[in-house]
């Protein structure tokens, strides 16, 4: 059997400012909502031009308290072909960034931000 990763789920507590966030820091596009208010809930799902991978967010509506993180997962990563600009364009919006990192003995490939809930993404040179 063949597997085609989908997308991935995380919750959020305001969805406009984790899809603002999600499209203005990565250029991602929304590609689907779902609204189920009877059940109190929204899926809002994101995706790169290419459209081979989404991540979901889950807008739970009475969720009152931030969520927690856990040590389990750690984070998403994306590729660009200029890491040094893509660096600056996301320092200058004002996101929590690293600085640029290499493994040991590597030169800088590199680096991560924070989205508004916390979720960490890895933005790596291509």
């Amino acid at each position: 059997m063949n597997y085609k990763l989908e997308h991935a789920c995380i919750r959020v507590m305001d969805l406009d400012k984790s899809v603002d966030f999600y499209k203005k820091a990565l250029s991602l596009e929304e590609v689907k909502r779902r609204d189920y208010p009877d059940y109190k809930f929204t899926l809002v799902y994101l995706s790169d031009e290419n459209r081979n991978f989404e991540i979901e967010l889950t807008y739970n509506y009475d969720t009152e308290k931030p969520y927690e993180m856990g040590n389990g997962f750690s984070h998403f990563a994306l590729t660009v072909s200029d890491l040094e600009e893509s660096y600056e364009f996301h320092k200058n919006m004002g996101l929590e960034t690293t600085d640029l990192k290499g493994l040991p003995g590597e030169k800088p490939k590199y680096y991560f931000i924070t989205d508004p809930d916390g979720y960490k993404i890895e933005i790596i040179r291509s």
